[in-house]
Protein backbone atom coordinates (compact mmCIF):
# COMPACT_ATOMS: atom_id res chain seq x y z
CA UNK A 1 0.00 0.00 0.00
CA UNK A 2 2.92 2.34 0.66
CA UNK A 3 3.86 2.02 -3.03
CA UNK A 4 0.53 3.64 -3.90
CA UNK A 5 0.52 6.44 -1.35
CA UNK A 6 2.79 7.10 1.62
CA UNK A 7 -0.29 8.30 3.50
CA UNK A 8 -1.91 4.85 3.52
CA UNK A 9 -1.26 2.57 6.46
CA UNK A 10 -2.45 -1.01 6.82
CA UNK A 11 -2.37 -2.91 10.09
CA UNK A 12 -2.64 -6.72 9.80
CA UNK A 13 -3.47 -9.03 12.69
CA UNK A 14 -4.73 -12.58 13.25
CA UNK A 15 -7.20 -13.91 15.80
CA UNK A 16 -4.71 -16.24 17.51
CA UNK A 17 -4.71 -14.14 20.67
CA UNK A 18 -8.47 -14.64 20.95
CA UNK A 19 -8.32 -18.38 20.38
CA UNK A 20 -5.47 -18.65 22.89
CA UNK A 21 -7.52 -16.65 25.41
CA UNK A 22 -4.83 -13.97 25.62
CA UNK A 23 -5.31 -10.20 26.00
CA UNK A 24 -5.35 -8.18 22.80
CA UNK A 25 -1.99 -6.71 21.75
CA UNK A 26 -1.48 -3.29 23.30
CA UNK A 27 -1.82 -1.31 20.09
CA UNK A 28 -4.56 -3.38 18.48
CA UNK A 29 -7.60 -1.70 20.02
CA UNK A 30 -6.12 1.70 19.24
CA UNK A 31 -5.56 0.81 15.59
CA UNK A 32 -9.05 -0.67 15.23
CA UNK A 33 -10.68 2.33 16.91
CA UNK A 34 -9.21 4.75 14.37
CA UNK A 35 -9.59 2.55 11.29
CA UNK A 36 -11.47 3.80 8.23
CA UNK A 37 -11.91 0.28 6.91
CA UNK A 38 -11.85 -3.26 8.27
CA UNK A 39 -11.31 -6.26 5.98
CA UNK A 40 -12.25 -9.56 7.60
CA UNK A 41 -10.93 -12.75 5.99
CA UNK A 42 -11.86 -16.31 7.01
CA UNK A 43 -12.98 -15.41 10.53
CA UNK A 44 -15.36 -18.15 11.69
CA UNK A 45 -14.40 -18.88 15.29
CA UNK A 46 -17.27 -17.66 17.48
CA UNK A 47 -15.05 -15.91 20.01
CA UNK A 48 -13.27 -14.13 17.16
CA UNK A 49 -16.59 -13.16 15.60
CA UNK A 50 -17.74 -11.71 18.93
CA UNK A 51 -14.53 -9.70 19.25
CA UNK A 52 -14.90 -8.26 15.74
CA UNK A 53 -18.53 -7.33 16.36
CA UNK A 54 -17.73 -5.65 19.67
CA UNK A 55 -14.76 -3.65 18.40
CA UNK A 56 -15.88 -2.66 14.91
CA UNK A 57 -19.14 -0.84 15.59
CA UNK A 58 -17.72 2.58 14.74
CA UNK A 59 -15.82 1.51 11.61
CA UNK A 60 -17.73 2.85 8.57
CA UNK A 61 -16.49 0.32 6.00
CA UNK A 62 -16.34 -3.41 6.66
CA UNK A 63 -15.78 -6.05 3.99
CA UNK A 64 -16.06 -9.71 4.99
CA UNK A 65 -14.69 -12.52 2.85
CA UNK A 66 -15.32 -16.21 3.52
CA UNK A 67 -16.28 -15.45 7.11
CA UNK A 68 -19.05 -16.22 9.57
CA UNK A 69 -22.55 -15.37 8.28
CA UNK A 70 -23.13 -13.43 11.51
CA UNK A 71 -20.69 -10.71 10.44
CA UNK A 72 -22.15 -7.80 8.49
CA UNK A 73 -20.67 -5.78 5.65
CA UNK A 74 -20.79 -1.99 5.74
CA UNK A 75 -20.08 0.64 3.12
CA UNK A 76 -20.10 4.32 3.94
CA UNK A 77 -21.54 3.61 7.37
CA UNK A 78 -24.55 1.64 6.07
CA UNK A 79 -25.04 -2.10 6.27
CA UNK A 80 -25.00 -3.97 2.96
CA UNK A 81 -27.20 -7.03 3.15
CA UNK A 82 -26.21 -9.97 0.96
CA UNK A 83 -27.86 -13.27 0.17
CA UNK A 84 -25.32 -14.88 2.46
CA UNK A 85 -24.23 -12.65 5.33
CA UNK A 86 -20.54 -12.42 6.10
CA UNK A 87 -19.54 -12.60 2.46
CA UNK A 88 -19.53 -9.53 0.21
CA UNK A 89 -18.92 -11.82 -2.76
CA UNK A 90 -22.58 -12.76 -2.81
CA UNK A 91 -25.21 -10.66 -4.51
CA UNK A 92 -26.15 -7.57 -2.55
CA UNK A 93 -29.88 -7.46 -1.87
CA UNK A 94 -29.89 -3.99 -0.32
CA UNK A 95 -27.66 -1.30 -1.77
CA UNK A 96 -25.98 1.28 0.42
CA UNK A 97 -28.26 4.21 1.11
CA UNK A 98 -26.83 7.61 0.30
CA UNK A 99 -24.88 6.43 -2.73
CA UNK A 100 -26.00 6.01 -6.30
CA UNK A 101 -27.39 2.48 -6.63
CA UNK A 102 -25.56 1.78 -9.88
CA UNK A 103 -22.28 3.07 -8.46
CA UNK A 104 -22.59 0.99 -5.29
CA UNK A 105 -23.43 -2.13 -7.27
CA UNK A 106 -20.42 -1.52 -9.52
CA UNK A 107 -18.13 -1.10 -6.51
CA UNK A 108 -19.31 -4.37 -4.99
CA UNK A 109 -18.93 -6.19 -8.32
CA UNK A 110 -15.45 -4.76 -8.91
CA UNK A 111 -14.23 -5.71 -5.45
CA UNK A 112 -15.82 -9.16 -5.60
CA UNK A 113 -14.37 -10.00 -9.02
CA UNK A 114 -10.90 -8.85 -8.01
CA UNK A 115 -10.92 -10.69 -4.68
CA UNK A 116 -12.05 -13.87 -6.39
CA UNK A 117 -8.80 -14.02 -8.37
CA UNK A 118 -6.83 -14.53 -5.13
CA UNK A 119 -3.57 -12.73 -5.84
CA UNK A 120 -1.74 -9.93 -4.08
CA UNK A 121 -2.20 -7.29 -6.80
CA UNK A 122 -5.95 -7.80 -6.89
CA UNK A 123 -6.22 -7.81 -3.09
CA UNK A 124 -4.50 -4.43 -3.09
CA UNK A 125 -6.85 -3.31 -5.87
CA UNK A 126 -9.86 -4.30 -3.73
CA UNK A 127 -8.68 -2.12 -0.88
CA UNK A 128 -7.97 0.84 -3.14
CA UNK A 129 -11.43 0.66 -4.75
CA UNK A 130 -13.07 0.89 -1.32
CA UNK A 131 -10.76 3.72 -0.24
CA UNK A 132 -11.51 5.58 -3.47
CA UNK A 133 -15.27 5.24 -3.09
CA UNK A 134 -15.78 5.76 0.63
CA UNK A 135 -12.70 7.31 2.24
CA UNK A 136 -10.78 9.59 -0.13
CA UNK A 137 -9.96 9.74 -3.86
CA UNK A 138 -7.15 7.45 -5.00
CA UNK A 139 -5.32 9.16 -7.89
CA UNK A 140 -4.44 5.95 -9.74
CA UNK A 141 -8.13 5.00 -9.79
CA UNK A 142 -9.33 8.29 -11.24
CA UNK A 143 -10.30 6.42 -14.40
CA UNK A 144 -13.23 4.83 -12.56
CA UNK A 145 -15.01 8.13 -13.06
CA UNK A 146 -16.93 8.30 -16.33
CA UNK A 147 -16.55 11.33 -18.61
CA UNK A 148 -20.06 10.94 -20.09
CA UNK A 149 -21.06 13.12 -23.04
CA UNK A 150 -17.59 14.56 -23.60
CA UNK A 151 -16.35 11.07 -24.48
CA UNK A 152 -19.20 10.45 -26.89
CA UNK A 153 -18.75 13.81 -28.60
CA UNK A 154 -15.02 13.21 -29.03
CA UNK A 155 -15.61 9.78 -30.56
CA UNK A 156 -18.25 11.01 -33.00
CA UNK A 157 -16.26 14.08 -34.03
CA UNK A 158 -12.88 12.42 -34.52
CA UNK A 159 -13.41 8.68 -34.98
CA UNK A 160 -16.79 8.19 -36.64
CA UNK A 161 -15.67 5.68 -39.28
CA UNK A 162 -13.52 3.71 -36.81
CA UNK A 163 -16.43 3.46 -34.36
CA UNK A 164 -18.86 2.39 -37.09
CA UNK A 165 -16.48 -0.21 -38.54
CA UNK A 166 -15.95 -1.67 -35.08
CA UNK A 167 -19.67 -1.87 -34.35
CA UNK A 168 -20.29 -3.60 -37.69
CA UNK A 169 -17.56 -6.20 -37.10
CA UNK A 170 -18.73 -9.11 -34.89
CA UNK A 171 -15.35 -9.62 -33.20
CA UNK A 172 -14.78 -5.93 -32.52
CA UNK A 173 -18.32 -5.54 -31.24
CA UNK A 174 -17.79 -8.46 -28.86
CA UNK A 175 -14.58 -6.83 -27.63
CA UNK A 176 -16.38 -3.58 -26.82
CA UNK A 177 -19.21 -5.41 -25.08
CA UNK A 178 -16.69 -7.41 -23.09
CA UNK A 179 -14.67 -4.32 -22.14
CA UNK A 180 -17.84 -2.51 -21.12
CA UNK A 181 -18.46 -5.24 -18.54
CA UNK A 182 -15.04 -4.61 -16.93
CA UNK A 183 -14.16 -1.91 -14.47
CA UNK A 184 -11.91 0.55 -16.35
CA UNK A 185 -9.04 -0.20 -13.97
CA UNK A 186 -9.50 -3.99 -13.94
CA UNK A 187 -6.55 -4.94 -16.13
CA UNK A 188 -7.15 -8.69 -15.85
CA UNK A 189 -10.67 -8.41 -17.23
CA UNK A 190 -9.75 -5.80 -19.87
CA UNK A 191 -6.73 -7.58 -21.30
CA UNK A 192 -8.54 -10.89 -21.51
CA UNK A 193 -11.25 -9.18 -23.58
CA UNK A 194 -8.65 -7.59 -25.86
CA UNK A 195 -6.63 -10.77 -26.32
CA UNK A 196 -9.77 -12.82 -26.97
CA UNK A 197 -11.25 -10.58 -29.65
CA UNK A 198 -8.35 -8.62 -31.14
CA UNK A 199 -8.79 -7.58 -34.76
CA UNK A 200 -7.69 -4.82 -37.18
CA UNK A 201 -10.98 -3.01 -36.47
CA UNK A 202 -10.36 -3.05 -32.71
CA UNK A 203 -6.83 -1.77 -33.27
CA UNK A 204 -8.09 1.08 -35.48
CA UNK A 205 -10.81 1.94 -32.94
CA UNK A 206 -8.36 2.04 -30.02
CA UNK A 207 -5.71 3.90 -31.99
CA UNK A 208 -8.17 6.68 -32.85
CA UNK A 209 -10.33 6.88 -29.72
CA UNK A 210 -7.64 6.30 -27.11
CA UNK A 211 -4.18 6.87 -28.54
CA UNK A 212 -4.70 9.75 -30.97
CA UNK A 213 -7.57 11.70 -29.39
CA UNK A 214 -7.71 10.44 -25.78
CA UNK A 215 -11.50 10.64 -25.81
CA UNK A 216 -11.71 9.07 -22.36
CA UNK A 217 -9.32 11.72 -21.00
CA UNK A 218 -7.17 9.06 -19.37
CA UNK A 219 -3.60 9.23 -18.16
CA UNK A 220 -1.11 6.96 -16.42
CA UNK A 221 2.60 6.96 -15.68
CA UNK A 222 5.12 4.19 -15.21
CA UNK A 223 5.16 3.51 -11.44
CA UNK A 224 8.15 4.87 -9.53
CA UNK A 225 8.07 1.98 -7.09
CA UNK A 226 9.35 -0.55 -6.44
CA UNK A 227 12.97 0.28 -7.21
CA UNK A 228 14.55 -2.99 -8.34
CA UNK A 229 18.36 -3.11 -8.56
CA UNK A 230 19.71 -4.86 -11.67
CA UNK A 231 22.17 -7.74 -11.78
CA UNK A 232 25.66 -6.31 -11.25
CA UNK A 233 27.92 -9.15 -12.37
CA UNK A 234 27.62 -12.13 -14.69
CA UNK A 235 30.16 -14.96 -14.68
CA UNK A 236 32.41 -12.87 -12.48
CA UNK A 237 32.52 -9.84 -14.78
CA UNK A 238 30.80 -6.47 -14.41
CA UNK A 239 27.57 -6.46 -16.38
CA UNK A 240 27.71 -4.36 -19.56
CA UNK A 241 24.90 -3.27 -21.86
CA UNK A 242 26.06 -5.77 -24.49
CA UNK A 243 26.15 -8.66 -22.04
CA UNK A 244 22.76 -7.68 -20.63
CA UNK A 245 21.29 -7.86 -24.14
CA UNK A 246 22.94 -11.25 -24.57
CA UNK A 247 21.21 -12.45 -21.41
CA UNK A 248 17.87 -11.46 -22.92
CA UNK A 249 18.78 -13.28 -26.16
CA UNK A 250 19.37 -16.29 -23.94
CA UNK A 251 18.98 -19.66 -25.66
CA UNK A 252 17.91 -18.37 -29.07
CA UNK A 253 20.18 -19.98 -31.64
CA UNK A 254 20.52 -23.18 -29.65
CA UNK A 255 16.75 -23.33 -29.36
CA UNK A 256 13.98 -21.66 -31.36
CA UNK A 257 13.36 -19.22 -28.53
CA UNK A 258 15.29 -17.13 -26.02
CA UNK A 259 13.40 -18.20 -22.92
CA UNK A 260 10.18 -19.83 -21.86
CA UNK A 261 8.21 -18.28 -19.02
CA UNK A 262 7.94 -20.54 -15.99
CA UNK A 263 5.85 -18.24 -13.82
CA UNK A 264 4.86 -14.60 -13.53
CA UNK A 265 3.53 -12.20 -10.94
CA UNK A 266 1.10 -9.99 -12.85
CA UNK A 267 -2.37 -11.57 -13.11
CA UNK A 268 -3.25 -9.65 -16.29
CA UNK A 269 -0.19 -10.37 -18.40
CA UNK A 270 1.86 -13.21 -16.93
CA UNK A 271 -0.67 -16.03 -16.58
CA UNK A 272 -1.17 -16.94 -20.26
CA UNK A 273 -0.27 -20.51 -21.29
CA UNK A 274 2.79 -21.39 -23.40
CA UNK A 275 4.78 -18.16 -23.22
CA UNK A 276 7.87 -17.92 -25.43
CA UNK A 277 10.26 -14.97 -25.40
CA UNK A 278 12.21 -13.98 -28.52
CA UNK A 279 14.96 -11.37 -28.08
CA UNK A 280 17.25 -10.45 -30.98
CA UNK A 281 19.37 -7.69 -32.49
CA UNK A 282 17.85 -6.09 -35.57
CA UNK A 283 19.41 -5.17 -38.90
CA UNK A 284 19.72 -1.48 -38.02
CA UNK A 285 22.74 -0.55 -35.94
CA UNK A 286 21.95 -0.61 -32.23
CA UNK A 287 18.41 -1.93 -32.69
CA UNK A 288 17.10 -4.58 -30.33
CA UNK A 289 13.70 -6.26 -30.32
CA UNK A 290 11.51 -8.40 -28.10
CA UNK A 291 8.66 -10.55 -29.38
CA UNK A 292 6.60 -12.52 -26.87
CA UNK A 293 4.54 -15.40 -28.24
CA UNK A 294 1.79 -16.80 -26.06
CA UNK A 295 -1.52 -18.60 -26.04
CA UNK A 296 -4.83 -17.13 -24.96
CA UNK A 297 -7.88 -19.09 -23.94
CA UNK A 298 -10.60 -16.92 -25.39
CA UNK A 299 -13.79 -16.20 -23.52
CA UNK A 300 -15.46 -18.65 -25.89
CA UNK A 301 -13.03 -21.43 -24.97
CA UNK A 302 -10.75 -21.41 -28.03
CA UNK A 303 -6.96 -21.59 -27.69
CA UNK A 304 -5.40 -18.82 -29.80
CA UNK A 305 -1.77 -17.87 -30.44
CA UNK A 306 -0.86 -14.20 -29.99
CA UNK A 307 2.36 -12.31 -30.72
CA UNK A 308 3.57 -8.79 -29.89
CA UNK A 309 6.62 -6.76 -30.98
CA UNK A 310 8.49 -4.42 -28.63
CA UNK A 311 11.24 -1.96 -29.49
CA UNK A 312 13.94 -2.16 -26.80
CA UNK A 313 16.30 0.67 -25.83
CA UNK A 314 19.07 0.65 -23.25
CA UNK A 315 18.45 2.65 -20.09
CA UNK A 316 21.19 4.45 -18.17
CA UNK A 317 22.37 1.47 -16.11
CA UNK A 318 23.45 -1.84 -17.62
CA UNK A 319 20.73 -4.41 -17.08
CA UNK A 320 17.88 -1.89 -17.40
CA UNK A 321 15.88 -1.18 -20.55
CA UNK A 322 12.96 0.77 -21.99
CA UNK A 323 10.40 -1.28 -23.93
CA UNK A 324 7.73 0.18 -26.24
CA UNK A 325 4.89 -1.68 -27.95
CA UNK A 326 1.75 -0.84 -29.92
CA UNK A 327 -0.75 -3.36 -28.55
CA UNK A 328 -4.13 -3.32 -30.28
CA UNK A 329 -3.89 0.38 -31.02
CA UNK A 330 -2.57 1.50 -27.62
CA UNK A 331 1.07 2.33 -26.90
CA UNK A 332 2.55 0.80 -23.75
CA UNK A 333 5.90 1.92 -22.37
CA UNK A 334 7.75 -0.24 -19.89
CA UNK A 335 10.92 -0.23 -17.81
CA UNK A 336 12.56 -3.67 -17.54
CA UNK A 337 15.28 -4.85 -15.17
CA UNK A 338 17.36 -8.01 -15.39
CA UNK A 339 17.22 -8.99 -11.73
CA UNK A 340 19.21 -12.22 -11.91
CA UNK A 341 20.37 -14.83 -14.41
CA UNK A 342 22.19 -18.00 -13.42
CA UNK A 343 25.68 -18.38 -14.92
CA UNK A 344 24.63 -21.49 -16.86
CA UNK A 345 21.44 -19.74 -18.04
CA UNK A 346 19.32 -22.38 -16.31
CA UNK A 347 16.94 -19.65 -15.14
CA UNK A 348 16.49 -15.89 -14.99
CA UNK A 349 14.23 -13.31 -13.39
CA UNK A 350 13.11 -10.15 -15.20
CA UNK A 351 11.09 -7.37 -13.56
CA UNK A 352 9.02 -4.78 -15.40
CA UNK A 353 6.83 -1.78 -14.67
CA UNK A 354 4.87 0.06 -17.30
CA UNK A 355 1.94 2.17 -18.35
CA UNK A 356 -0.55 2.28 -21.20
CA UNK A 357 -1.04 6.00 -20.85
CA UNK A 358 -3.96 6.38 -23.26
CA UNK A 359 -5.77 3.49 -21.55
CA UNK A 360 -5.13 4.97 -18.10
CA UNK A 361 -3.42 1.85 -16.79
CA UNK A 362 -0.18 1.39 -14.85
CA UNK A 363 1.21 -1.99 -13.90
CA UNK A 364 4.17 -3.94 -12.53
CA UNK A 365 5.20 -7.55 -12.83
CA UNK A 366 8.00 -10.07 -13.02
CA UNK A 367 8.65 -13.20 -15.06
CA UNK A 368 10.67 -16.23 -14.05
CA UNK A 369 12.19 -17.86 -17.13
CA UNK A 370 14.13 -20.98 -18.05
CA UNK A 371 15.13 -22.66 -21.33
CA UNK A 372 12.40 -25.31 -21.21
CA UNK A 373 9.76 -23.75 -18.96
CA UNK A 374 10.60 -25.91 -15.95
CA UNK A 375 10.93 -24.49 -12.44
CA UNK A 376 14.47 -23.95 -11.09
CA UNK A 377 15.86 -26.82 -9.06
CA UNK A 378 15.52 -26.88 -5.28
CA UNK A 379 19.19 -26.00 -4.85
CA UNK A 380 18.45 -22.64 -6.52
CA UNK A 381 15.57 -21.83 -4.19
CA UNK A 382 17.45 -19.52 -1.82
CA UNK A 383 18.91 -17.50 -4.69
CA UNK A 384 15.51 -17.28 -6.40
CA UNK A 385 13.76 -16.17 -3.21
CA UNK A 386 16.41 -13.49 -2.71
CA UNK A 387 15.95 -12.26 -6.30
CA UNK A 388 12.19 -12.09 -5.82
CA UNK A 389 12.63 -10.16 -2.58
CA UNK A 390 14.59 -7.51 -4.47
CA UNK A 391 11.41 -7.05 -6.53
CA UNK A 392 9.21 -6.89 -3.44
CA UNK A 393 7.62 -10.22 -4.42
CA UNK A 394 7.04 -13.40 -2.44
CA UNK A 395 7.32 -16.73 -4.23
CA UNK A 396 3.69 -17.59 -3.44
CA UNK A 397 2.57 -14.61 -5.55
CA UNK A 398 3.78 -16.22 -8.79
CA UNK A 399 1.37 -17.78 -11.27
CA UNK A 400 2.86 -20.97 -12.71
CA UNK A 401 2.43 -20.97 -16.49
CA UNK A 402 0.74 -23.94 -18.15
CA UNK A 403 3.37 -25.23 -20.59
CA UNK A 404 1.63 -28.53 -21.22
CA UNK A 405 0.28 -28.20 -24.77
CA UNK A 406 2.31 -25.75 -26.84
CA UNK A 407 2.61 -27.23 -30.32
CA UNK A 408 2.73 -25.10 -33.48
CA UNK A 409 3.86 -21.92 -31.78
CA UNK A 410 4.40 -19.15 -34.39
CA UNK A 411 8.09 -18.62 -33.64
CA UNK A 412 10.93 -17.37 -35.85
CA UNK A 413 12.70 -14.01 -36.14
CA UNK A 414 13.30 -11.70 -39.13
CA UNK A 415 15.98 -12.68 -41.62
CA UNK A 416 19.22 -10.80 -41.04
CA UNK A 417 18.78 -10.56 -37.26
CA UNK A 418 21.80 -11.27 -35.06
CA UNK A 419 22.05 -12.85 -31.64
CA UNK A 420 24.83 -12.94 -29.02
CA UNK A 421 27.67 -10.46 -28.84
CA UNK A 422 29.74 -11.34 -25.76
CA UNK A 423 28.61 -14.54 -24.09
CA UNK A 424 28.69 -18.13 -25.25
CA UNK A 425 25.72 -20.36 -24.60
CA UNK A 426 26.20 -24.09 -24.08
CA UNK A 427 23.51 -26.68 -24.63
CA UNK A 428 20.88 -27.94 -22.26
CA UNK A 429 23.12 -30.82 -21.22
CA UNK A 430 25.56 -28.28 -19.75
CA UNK A 431 23.01 -27.28 -17.11
CA UNK A 432 23.88 -29.03 -13.88
CA UNK A 433 21.03 -30.66 -11.98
Amino acid sequence: MKWVDEGYEMFVFTDKFIQNNEPAPENLRREVSRADMLVVVAVRNQDSVNWVQMNSQKIPNIFCFDSSPVLQNKLGGSVVHTEIEGNILNKAIEIVRGKNEKESTEIIKTVSDAWGRHNSDDIRFCLLVIINAYIKPVPILKNLRSKGLSTLNCMIKNCGSEVLNCLLDPNCRKALQCLNSCSPTDQVCSYRCIASYESPYLEAFSLCVLQKHNCLELDADIPDKPYVPPLMKFRGEDLTHETAEDLFVGWLGNLDWSWRVVAGQNPAYDQFPCQYQLFYRGKAKGSFWYEPVFQVRSLEGDMLWRRRKYRVKRAGVAGTFYFTVLDNGVVSKEFWTIVDVCDDLSWGLFHYKGAARAAGQSYTGAVLVSPDGSYPSEREKQRLVHALERCGIKEWELFVVDNGSCSNAPLGIPEGSTLHCNIKVGDLRSISN
